[in-house]
């Protein structure tokens, strides 16, 4: 994919992650998945693909220095690390001005995302001719690679889907598409939210599967005033992510299987700028 790609790894404000909790570390993302931080597998499947830029959003200052792993040195001025916003629109919007489009946000805890997929989502985005897409992977491709991956599908008429925590942005008008996640991590426990950002009728379409999934999408971009696809992958890994001690435990057996991933050395060779590190944090402000 050509442009830029955001990983997420900020935390809620007044939170405390079970899973950094439980294995002592500073911030989730750097929660131990196959000997690795978890976002260093993201990192490096950014740093394979053909993304010019990689931005980490992050309310940990130190994240570079505790992260500690060779794909920092293997991006070297590719990587740039962000102060995290209170929600994951500011958080979009605060690398907006500084990134090349398209944009690819996902999160750090996406550790199965490969450059494959990444590619993929770029590649039907522009067949849809989408300004905004959401990367979604069918229920039979998630139960294939494993029946305990992934258990939260939505159900539409013509296909169950579960999210891949991956979202395209074609340009900068796309960002109004960010708007409406501006509640961040809490966004669907919060109705009138949804409501307001959606339109009930939308919601509720969307919510119990009252039509094909292409035809709601359309409906949500009217609302909207942007053209936002569902991105059907292939890869139904893609769509488990990292969020408990059993998703920990699938992620790693998964990545035994060179079906699934492409095996990656925790030593690779730096292909980055030796001290590239140093200096790679940007403040933005909005």
């Amino acid at each position: 994919m050509s442009g830029s790609i955001l990983i997420l790894a900020g935390r809620r404000a007044g939170a405390v992650d079970a899973l950094a909790e439980a294995y002592g570390v500073a911030d989730k993302c750097l929660v131990p998945v196959a000997g690795r931080p978890m976002i260093a597998h993201v990192l490096e499947s950014a740093a394979d693909s053909e993304a010019d830029h990689v931005f980490v959003s992050t309310h940990h200052a130190a994240l570079l220095g505790d992260l500690n792993d060779p794909v920092v040195d293997l991006l070297g001025n590719r990587l740039t690390v962000v102060p995290a916003a209170n929600n994951l629109a500011d958080s979009v919007l605060a690398v907006a001005g500084v990134a090349s489009f398209p944009l690819l946000v996902t999160t750090a805890d996406n550790c199965l995302l490969t450059p494959a997929t990444i590619a993929e989502i770029e590649a039907e985005a522009m067949r849809l001719g989408a300004d905004a897409g959401v990367a979604l992977a069918r229920r039979e491709d998630v139960l294939a690679v494993h029946p305990e991956g992934q258990r939260r599908f939505y159900e539409f008429s013509d296909v169950a889907v579960s999210n891949c925590n991956a979202y395209w942005l074609g340009h900068p008008n796309a960002l109004r598409a960010a708007e409406a996640f501006r509640g961040g991590g809490q966004f669907v426990k919060k109705p009138f939210r949804v409501m307001q950002a959606f339109g009930l009728i939308n919601l509720l379409r969307f919510r119990f599967g009252l039509g094909p999934i292409h035809h709601i999408f359309a409906r949500l971009s009217r609302h909207l005033d942007v053209e936002i696809a569902p991105l059907l992958v292939s890869a139904g890994a893609t769509a488990i992510d990292v969020d408990n001690e059993r998703s920990l435990r699938v992620t790693e057996a998964l990545m035994k299987r060179p079906d699934i991933v492409n095996p990656r050395s925790s030593s690779r060779e730096s292909r980055g700028e030796s001290g590239a590190a140093d200096v790679r944090q940007l403040a933005v402000t909005r």
